[in-house]
C-alpha cells in the first residue's frame, strides 16, 4: 500500500509541474527567428532578412530587434539599417542603435557565458495594415568592413495583449 501512495504522490507531482510549465510558456510571440552571423565576423554587404506572416490586421504588435554578442564586441552600441517591404511591395527604411554596454562597459543584455541577448523594442504598438508576408532585412551600420562579435542577429514580433 505504500508503494502506491507514493506512486499517486509522484504522479500528481508531475502533473502539477506539467500544468505549470504549459501554463507559464503561453507567449503572445507572433514571430521570433534567429539567423547566426558568419562566425569571422558580419561584413557590411551581408544581411538578414526576416519573412513575417501577419493575419490579424485588427490586433497591435510590438517589433523587437534581438542581438547576441560576445564580450569581445568592441563598441558599447550597435547602428543598424533595416528596411521593411510590405505585402503589397510598398518600401520603407529605418535606422536604430542599440545599446549593448552602459557608459562603464558592463554589458546590458541576459546570458549564461561568454554570449549575451539583447532585446531592442523597435517598434511599440504598429498594426499592420495587410495581412500577409511582411519582410524586413537589416544590415548593420557600423564604420567596420567585417564587424565582429555578433553572434546572431533576430526579430521578435508579439501580439499586444488586449485590456
Amino acid at each position: 500500500m505504500l508503494t502506491v501512495t507514493k506512486t499517486m504522490k509522484n504522479r500528481i507531482l508531475l502533473a502539477t509541474f506539467i500544468t505549470l510549465l504549459i501554463a507559464g510558456c503561453t507567449s503572445n510571440d507572433v514571430f521570433f527567428q534567429y539567423k547566426a552571423v558568419n562566425s569571422q565576423g558580419w561584413s557590411k554587404d551581408s544581411l538578414y532578412a526576416f519573412y513575417i506572416p501577419i493575419k490579424d490586421t485588427a490586433a497591435t504588435y510590438n517589433i523587437y530587434v534581438n542581438v547576441r554578442n560576445r564580450g569581445e564586441y568592441p563598441y558599447q552600441n550597435l547602428w543598424l539599417f533595416l528596411s521593411k517591404s510590405t505585402p503589397d511591395k510598398v518600401q520603407s527604411k529605418d535606422s536604430i542603435e542599440c545599446y549593448l554596454a552602459d557608459n562603464r562597459g558592463k554589458w546590458l543584455g541576459s546570458g549564461l557565458g561568454s554570449v549575451l541577448e539583447m532585446p531592442i523594442l523597435y517598434q511599440q504598438n504598429v498594426r499592420f495594415p495587410k495581412a500577409g508576408t511582411y519582410r524586413y532585412k537589416i544590415v548593420h551600420g557600423m564604420r567596420d568592413s567585417v564587424l565582429t562579435g555578433i553572434n546572431d542577429i533576430g526579430m521578435r514580433i508579439e501580439k499586444v495583449a488586449e485590456k
